[in-house]
């Protein structure tokens, strides 16, 4: 599987950003695509995930400001960023792996190179 990646870059507080990502490969047994990211000395973190059939989960921090979006061409997703925060700095990477129909979302050991995202203050 591989994940391609593109967005990022450098943004005022309160601006926007948009975040995309496309699989390919031998992505059968994938039904969804997610954005993590991870700010110096901190873990990653689930940002967002959106299966296939259009259901999304998001990290608590980045509620209401953050929408997911399958993409219009197969196995893409977007990742629209507003309101963005300082907070919000860190290096973002497109994962890809299984929505659980409990709302959990897996991560597989497939990731795209990171995007780094910095909003200053």
């Amino acid at each position: 599987v591989q994940l391609q990646a593109s967005g990022g870059g450098l943004v005022q507080t309160g601006g926007s950003l948009r975040l995309s990502c496309a699989a390919s490969g031998n992505i059968a047994n994938i039904n969804a695509i997610a954005w993590y990211r991870q700010a110096p000395g901190e873990e990653r973190e689930l940002v967002a995930a959106v299966s296939t059939a259009g259901n999304t989960k998001y990290g608590d921090s980045v509620k209401g400001r953050f929408t997911i979006s399958r993409g219009k061409v197969k196995n893409t997703a977007d990742l629209q960023m507003d309101s963005l925060k300082p907070e919000d700095t860190a290096v973002y990477y497109c994962n890809a792996g299984t929505y659980y129909s409990d709302g959990t979302y897996h991560s597989w050991r497939y990731w795209g190179p990171g995007t780094l995202v910095t909003v200053s203050s």
